[in-house]
């Protein structure tokens, strides 16, 4: 069988304002003090490419306009809004005010193992990844609703950040769909 790959014009994507305009996800992504603007601009990325609605950019992390993000990004900080924020706890008060569910995806006491979640269709989520250095914030861990881990099998304990919004955000939108 040979296979041809599609050309970007069959590929029917959206535009930035018709993203803008859709139906919301509930789904909203929160970066705790990410100072790599090539890994800010793969959340962009990559929140496009699940549905997220918004992006808050926390603490000491780089904004649009921005050569780096746009590099990575594509494009997709035009369409994925955002909202920079002095820090992610303000963020994460001001989302379970709007009714948000918060989880912090980090290695805690009690964090659930992303394969025995379950997102329930309806609510609302915020999902909090944390820097490169000290991951999240122990205070906006504690103001989160829960901990969400990604099980890791080899000797590091960490991924990317940028990997692990995309594992997280396939897992949301697998059960979410």
């Amino acid at each position: 069988m040979r296979d041809r790959k599609l050309l970007n014009i069959e590929l029917g994507r959206i535009s930035p304002e018709e993203y803008k305009k859709r139906e919301p996800s509930g789904l909203a992504i929160v970066l705790d003090n990410v100072r790599s603007a090539h890994n800010v601009g793969s959340a962009f990325r990559t929140a496009d490419a699940f549905g997220a609605d918004r992006i808050y950019l926390c603490g000491i992390c780089a904004t649009p306009p921005s050569a780096e993000i746009h590099k990575s990004a594509l494009g997709a900080e035009d369409s994925v809004s955002w909202e920079k924020r002095d820090s992610a706890l303000d963020a994460v008060e001001a989302l379970k005010k709007q009714g948000y569910t918060v989880i912090s995806v980090e290695q805690t006491v009690h964090s659930v193992k992303l394969d025995t979640f379950k997102p329930e269709k309806g609510k609302k989520y915020a999902i909090v990844f944390g820097n490169e250095v000290e991951g999240v914030g122990q205070e906006v861990v504690d103001a989160s609703d829960m901990s969400l881990e990604v099980p890791q099998l080899g000797i590091k304990h960490s991924l990317n950040v940028s990997v692990c919004i995309g594992v997280i955000l396939w897992h949301f939108r697998l059960n979410l769909s």
